[in-house]
């Protein structure tokens, strides 16, 4: 058993049911995503248009894409034409949802998403505020989207050893997805907390999340 199938096997090990494992392959190479592949993983977090396009080109096409990056708007063309993201998990503007919807119309596809939330302490990290996501849903803002599947929320907890602010940041996370859902009882699908990473997901699954993002604990540090 390789490594990067052992660490898997261990990470797997710790998910409730119902929890699924998104593994970060940014910066690692294809090859170390094919021994995650072979060891049944079949979902994988890229952050650059770029990289992800050269690797679907190497890797087999059963395999399960969702773009985690910051998506600048002159590369949502790109990625849309690709026809192999699952879920576009960094949708962190009104702006950005808008061109994902009208490119995924042009392309005649639909595209999943889930909306980025900003909880945590550091303002460099993207985002809708609480605030602002419950008026986006307060307007139904949602109901103009043409090709567009808002699946969820995304966040990230502030970058601190203080767990008790880790833990209140994924809490205001699901907190405001619950309140989302209360106020929009008509959505459908709306259904994924993603959030949680390699050194914080076991307290994002306790705080409610159902989907987190693991990429140095399978893959050691970046390859590139």
């Amino acid at each position: 058993m390789t490594s990067v199938a052992k660490a898997l096997d261990d990470i797997r090990a710790t998910l409730p049911e119902g929890v699924e494992l998104v593994a970060v392959s940014k910066f690692h190479p294809a090859e170390a995503i094919r021994e995650a592949y072979d060891a049944g993983q079949r979902l994988f977090g890229e952050s650059r248009t770029q990289e992800l396009e050269a690797k679907m080109k190497e890797l087999p096409a059963d395999i399960r894409w969702h773009f985690i990056g910051h998506l600048q708007t002159n590369k949502v063309r790109r990625l849309i034409e690709t026809r192999q993201v699952a879920l576009i998990e960094s949708v962190d503007s009104e702006r950005l949802l808008r061109l994902i919807d009208d490119e995924s119309a042009r392309a005649g596809i639909v595209s999943r998403v889930l909306l980025q939330l900003h909880v945590a302490a550091e303002e460099t990290k993207f985002g809708f505020s609480p605030d602002e996501l419950i008026d986006f849903f307060s307007r139904k803002a949602y109901e103009s989207l043409r090709a567009t599947h808002i699946c969820g929320v995304m966040a990230m907890a502030s970058n601190t050893d203080d767990t008790d602010r880790v833990r209140a940041d994924f809490r205001l996370a699901a907190d405001t997805k619950a309140r989302i859902s209360a106020l929009c009882p008509d959505l459908r699908g709306f259904d994924i907390l993603s959030m949680g990473m390699s050194h914080d997901y076991p307290m994002a699954i306790e705080e409610g999340a159902n989907l987190v993002r693991v990429g140095t604990a399978i893959f050691g540090d970046r390859g590139y």
